[in-house]
């Protein structure tokens, strides 16, 4: 028996796991012996409103040593943030992924590690947690043993992760090292391929290459983030212009949740782009954001992934060097910003608000009506960042009522996620699959990928609930 199970980004955008299990029948000394195979496809930590996040400290759906392997599609830690707590609960396993992704990996785990544990000392020192004392979901050690079960596998070329099961990574398009994922399962009726589509990225995106086209396969677990909704005309030059020069006429400085990795360095290089075309004045720039900087770095290392159309376009030469851009690397330096006045810019994760250097810009500079707060990505319901965008008039941070009285913005260009039009691309010339599930989309949204899809392709789709399964031998 060979089968799927949905054990999260189903009915929501986080908390990406998908586990595909083999019961299997070997002979060895004329006895048969029954063994199962428990490959798991990410490994996210749930984000967005209380009842998700409480989900974090749940126990995994089976138990954590029974799984063979792990196969990451890209290190945001909404793929790949439960890793550590999976390792402390006794997975040993290998965690195969591409190699830009290894490299990254750690970058992320350790932040989000640190955030955890900053989050939960803060709120014992306040007494505002309903638990006492507030624990960390996992912490730096976590880390140091998940990062030594990662394996490095070159895209477009096959792997074994156990018996049964192989795999390749194909280029999603979604930042740098994110893949999505060809699988080919032995089952009782022969192989079964399926593609699980991780994060699937935007065509003409800053810095990336177009999403691979998928190969046919007859499972397909597809993303459905913007499922419900097409992006504005792809002009992120544009947008960024617009709304920097707004805020640079307001008089104030422009505050920007960013991811620190791939989202801050499409922002670095469109802004160099822009400055150095003359597009936009020269103003000072923050990176507050000590894994910014060191992310930043591996973007350089992997550079031939890059695409810098938008640079050559403008007669910009392509490097990532941004010497003009200050890098705010310690706790001092990220407060010392606060003395600015005037015009200027302040990148600072994390991109939805949840926790990191930029709670603390808000507190300083929300209820400043000069300041401008640009959105420049996606912002799940329940997070801080999708409450500006709704149009929140406080903005609870560590406990405190935060007054609203800075303009949002958001440039929708910059989305990392393919939208409703850009998926149909994607799928475009692909055979019909069996079933095809839409995931990692809030309901609304993968409803109407759904319909979307046997609208224009004619295929019978699913939405899968966590804890569904679908047999592989049908």
């Amino acid at each position: 028996m060979a089968r799927l199970r949905f054990l999260g980004a189903a009915g929501m955008v986080s908390g990406s796991r998908h586990l595909i299990e083999l019961d299997t029948t070997d002979h060895a000394g004329g006895k048969a012996l029954n063994a199962r195979t428990r490959v798991l496809v990410d490994c996210g930590l749930f984000q967005g409103e209380k009842y998700l996040r409480q989900r974090n400290w749940e126990a995994f759906p089976v138990p954590a040593h029974s799984l063979d392997a792990v196969v990451l599609t890209h290190g945001h830690i909404d793929h790949s943030g439960w890793l550590p707590r999976l390792v402390r609960e006794g997975f040993t396993g290998p965690i195969f992924t591409s190699p830009a992704t290894a490299d990254l990996l750690g970058l992320l785990l350790y932040d989000s590690a640190k955030c955890q544990e900053e989050d939960a000392h803060y709120a014992n020192r306040k007494g505002y947690s309903k638990h006492s004392p507030a624990l960390p979901l996992y912490e730096e050690h976590d880390v140091d043993r998940t990062l030594r079960l990662v394996r490095k596998v070159p895209r477009e070329e096959w792997f074994e992760p156990h018996s049964g099961v192989r795999c390749k990574f194909h280029d999603a398009g979604h930042m740098l090292g994110s893949s999505f994922i060809e699988a080919e399962v032995a089952t009782a009726i022969g192989m079964q391929r399926i593609v699980f589509s991780g994060d699937v990225g935007r065509y003409d995106a800053p810095l990336y290459n177009d999403p691979v086209p998928p190969p046919a396969c007859d499972y397909l677990l597809c993303e459905s983030t913007y499922g419900d909704r097409d992006h504005p005309a792809n002009r992120p030059l544009d947008e960024l212009e617009a709304a920097t020069k707004e805020a640079i006429a307001r008089g104030g400085v422009m505050l920007v949740a960013s991811f620190a990795i791939g989202r801050c360095q499409q922002l670095i290089y469109l802004l160099r782009t822009l400055m150095v075309a003359g597009r936009i004045p020269e103003v000072p720039v923050w990176i507050d954001s000590p894994m910014a900087v060191e992310a930043t770095e591996v973007f350089r290392k992997h550079v031939a992934e890059h695409d810098f159309t938008e640079a050559h376009m403008q007669g910009v030469a392509d490097s990532l060097a941004a010497p003009w851009v200050h890098m705010a690397r310690t706790a001092s330096e990220s407060k010392a910003i606060n003395a600015h006045r005037g015009p200027g810019i302040v990148i600072a994760s994390s991109g939805m608000m949840n926790g990191g250097r930029i709670l603390h810009h808000l507190i300083q500079r929300l209820p400043d009506p000069t300041t401008t707060v640009l959105v420049a990505g996606y912002q799940a319901t329940g997070t801080r960042g999708r409450s500006l965008i709704d149009g929140a008039r406080f903005l609870r941070i560590y406990g405190r009522d935060i007054p609203v009285r800075a303009a949002v913005r958001r440039v929708d260009a910059l989305s990392g996620h393919a939208d409703r039009q850009e998926i149909i691309r994607w799928l475009t010339g692909l055979p019909a699959p069996k079933k095809t599930a839409l995931v990692h989309g809030e309901p609304s949204a993968a409803r109407g990928m759904s319909d979307h899809i046997h609208t224009l392709l004619g295929w019978d789709t699913f939405l899968p609930e966590i804890g569904d399964t679908v047999e592989l031998n049908g």
